[in-house]
């Protein structure tokens, strides 16, 4: 993964690698497997900039404009939901974190539906079957389980992207 990290750091914001670091280390933890933590991860890499190539090179219709634009609005609302669930004790709910990834998962597919092959389209459910996954996130936001750091350093990464509006 070191190629793959030295670009992927070349293309992206320090705050940004901070949270996919993190996200990485939960991953891997979470599911006591490098291989399949990478995979995600790497999917995730691949899909973001995908989106951001195609957004960026006007390849977007403006049906798909709209669908991005809720997207965004979308993964706004998860990045403060996360961070809130995280700042507040005792309101976290995994149903509904889980509820807002899955809707975020289902918008990216509308937007996508056109433009990447059904195996992008895998990468996609790949990244979100895990991010998810109600007891991968029960267990990130347990206040004593071993994910509490991870949880933390990423909510102060996802709540710096918020302030500087990168998400």
């Amino acid at each position: 993964m070191a190629s793959s990290k030295y670009i992927t750091t070349s293309l992206i914001d320090d705050t940004s690698g901070e949270v996919l670091d993190e996200l990485y280390q939960a991953t891997r933890e979470f599911t006591q497997s490098k291989k399949d933590s990478e995979k995600i991860i790497k999917n995730l890499i691949k899909i973001v900039i995908k989106l951001a190539v195609l957004y960026r090179n006007n390849q977007f219709n403006p049906d798909e404009i709209a669908l991005m634009e809720k997207l965004k609005r979308k993964v706004h609302q998860m990045a403060m939901t996360v961070v809130s669930f995280y700042q507040v004790e005792y309101t976290f709910d995994r149903n509904v974190l889980s509820k807002l990834l899955n809707e975020c998962r289902e918008l990216l597919h509308q937007v996508t539906q056109r433009h990447l092959t059904a195996k992008s389209h895998g990468r996609i459910n790949n990244v979100f079957d895990h991010f998810s996954n109600c007891e991968f996130l029960a267990a990130l936001y347990n206040p004593f389980g071993p994910f509490k750091i991870h949880l933390q350093r990423l909510c102060e990464g996802v709540n710096k992207m918020l302030d500087d509006d990168n998400i």
